[in-house]
């Protein structure tokens, strides 16, 4: 049985193997050839076009400096066979000579050179000035003569001499005129060439030195006597060849002679820019060869595994479904024989299977739903018992505290009272008298609210001043706010509506605020009080009210903290009871208000009471 499939196995393995050998000589080998020969008669052609548009360059260029050379000769030859320069007369000279130079926009300068005088005259930019002939390079000159190109440190351009003898009525040379020529604008039309990205043109002499150039910093500095640019100047190369220019990269080129002058043009292109489309031939080539051979392994593998592979598909998908991933169990599959019919009786299978799944999951989902609810039922549940719990805590420590603290109160205002029936109060002191009566009666009125807290009354509800109000508790407070020196800031709107409240509940309401507010800042801080009007929404409602803000720049409430700081005997004062926060939100519940809160650690505090301006029904 073993070596039955170990022969099956070597005739896969021979059968792919000749099926691709066979697929790869037969679109390999013709695919080589026509390769071949495509590439080599391409480079060929692109090489002769190439050339040829190198040599035309080069000749029109030559052609163009040689024609421009002439008219600045003939130029010469006209201006010296003048009857103004015959008469060798400087004051008549010089304006003819500006009038040539500005014509010709060529000429940066004529010097004139006569022989019976011992000066040479320089017309120059409008100006005339002269010379001792001793001193001055030029002499006199019995033909006409071009001298080289040169670039003085004091010219922005390169520049050469053209020169031309002045005869006199009996034609004896009388002088000669020198043409001091510049080569902007001929370098212009000489390097501008159309030959691509990296085709240029430049002008050297003889010895291989720089006369025009794109880059001026080489003109006259450098030399390409060493290149084998200059080889080819000299034809000691192949001209349909490749060489390495002045800077060391491989070009084409060619190379003019300009007229009977010591000049030659030459015209250079990259040889990479140049076989581009070669080298993007040989690219495709060998993209179509990669092809060819991936083609052919595929094909090998298509047939090696047609039975295989689906039987290895099958094995995986059972492994997934054996872990519960159905996602990746479903196989697509075309085919009709049996190996078709095995996959769809698996995918009926896995498809079965995954709806018993999806229904088991569904009753697991529904009973956590069920617990979490509950869950939620009992932990609110909890949270009541035990506000209950506190709640009833308050009763019974309303009764301790109104017997150790109303007993030494009511002595304390019987005393107050009988000192000003008994005794006259000084002007000065009637207000502090009046405040510490106040404040004695605010605290039997809290006492009074701490004891009805389990049990609250019915509040007394009338139409209150938000402005009168808030201004009545800072009176109170103002004291407070002195002595820690902390800045008091007050924004009220103008024109508030009225609240339907109770006034002595809410002043007790404002004044525990302030109060936590300024305690949260022992030593000095900003106190902040805003009044203005706003909209309070509620269970899907939206009423008119007012919205009191109180914020201060203190130490700030933690947020593990601030959930917890309007339940009973919550604190985090040593010296406090919990009970101050818990009846702030009590007042304004039952006024129909509502708080929010906002606290950062060493940030402050932000409470905002939103009072309604309409009377709530059912006195509340």
């Amino acid at each position: 049985m073993n070596d039955s499939v170990s022969n099956r196995s070597n005739n896969f393995f021979n059968l792919q193997v000749k099926v691709m050998f066979l697929f790869l000589t037969i679109s390999l080998i013709p695919l080589a050839i026509v390769g071949f020969f495509s590439i080599t008669t391409t480079e060929n052609l692109i090489v002769e076009m190439v050339m040829r548009q190198l040599e035309n360059v080069a000749v029109d260029k030559a052609s163009i400096l040689e024609r421009w050379l002439s008219e600045r000769k003939a130029d010469m030859l006209v201006i010296a066979g003048t009857s103004t320069l015959q008469s060798m007369n400087p004051t008549r000279i010089a304006p003819y000579l500006g009038l040539v130079q500005q014509k010709y926009e060529v000429y940066k300068k004529h010097m004139v050179i006569s022989v019976s005088d011992d000066f040479a005259y320089t017309f120059q930019a409008g100006r005339l000035s002269k010379e001792r002939k001793g001193l001055n390079r030029h002499g006199l000159k019995e033909h006409l003569f071009l001298s080289n190109i040169s670039l003085s440190p004091e010219e922005k351009e390169s520049t050469f001499d053209i020169a031309a003898p002045i005869y006199d009525d009996q034609n004896r040379i009388a002088g000669t005129v020198y043409g001091t020529v510049g080569t902007k604008q001929i370098i212009f039309f000489i390097l501008n060439v159309a030959l691509g990205k990296t085709g240029e043109c430049y002008l050297v002499d003889k010895e291989g030195t720089f006369l025009a150039h794109k880059e001026p910093r080489r003109i006259l500095k450098e030399t390409i006597s060493k290149s084998e640019s200059f080889q080819n100047i000299v034809g000691r190369r192949n001209p349909r060849e490749t060489y390495l220019d002045y800077r060391g990269i491989e070009v084409f080129g060619t190379s003019q002679k300009v007229g009977d002058t010591v000049w030659h043009v030459v015209v250079e292109q990259d040889r990479d820019e140049v076989f581009e489309s070669v080298d993007a031939l040989k690219r495709n080539l060998y993209l179509t060869i990669v092809l060819c051979i991936g083609s052919a392994l595929m094909l090998t593998w298509v047939i090696s595994y047609h039975i295989i592979r689906p039987i290895r598909t099958l094995s995986r998908s059972a492994d997934l479904l054996a872990n519960s991933e159905f996602e990746k169990v479903i196989v697509k599959h075309d085919r009709h024989d049996e190996i078709g019919m095995l996959y769809r009786a698996f995918e009926n299978m896995a498809l079965k299977l995954q709806a018993r799944q999806n229904h088991l999951e569904k009753k697991v989902d529904l009973k956590n739903a069920k617990l979490k609810e509950t869950d939620i039922v009992l932990k609110q549940i909890k949270r009541i018992a035990e506000r209950s719990e506190k709640f009833a805590a308050i009763g019974r420590l309303s009764a301790a505290v109104a017997h150790e603290i109303r007993t030494p109160l009511t002595s304390l205002k019987l005393f107050l009272e009988s000192i000003q029936a008994e005794i006259e109060i000084s002007p000065e002191f009637e207000e502090d008298y009046a405040v510490a009566m106040r404040q004695v009666s605010r605290i039997e009125a809290t006492i009074n609210r701490f004891l009805d807290f389990s049990k609250p009354k019915d509040p007394v509800f009338l139409d209150i001043d938000v402005s009168r109000l808030i201004e009545d508790v800072l009176y109170i407070v103002k004291p407070m706010v002195s002595k820690q020196e902390c800045s008091l800031h007050m924004k009220i709107e103008d024109d508030l509506p009225t609240v339907w409240g109770d006034k002595k509940l809410l002043e007790e309401a404002l004044i525990n605020l302030f109060v936590n507010s300024l305690e949260a800042m022992p030593h000095q801080g900003s106190l902040f009080v805003v009044a203005e009007q706003d909209e309070l929404s509620s269970n899907g409602e939206s009423k008119t009210c007012i919205r009191v803000d109180i914020k201060d720049t203190g130490t700030g409430i933690s947020e593990d903290r601030i959930d917890n700081i309007f339940d009973p005997f919550f604190t985090t004062k040593s010296s406090g009871t919990g009970l101050g926060l818990p009846l702030v939100l009590n007042t304004i519940r039952h006024h129909g208000g509502d708080i929010q809160v906002k606290s950062h650690p060493d940030q402050g505090t932000a409470f905002s009471l939103f009072l309604p301006c309409k009377k709530l029904h059912g006195g509340k």
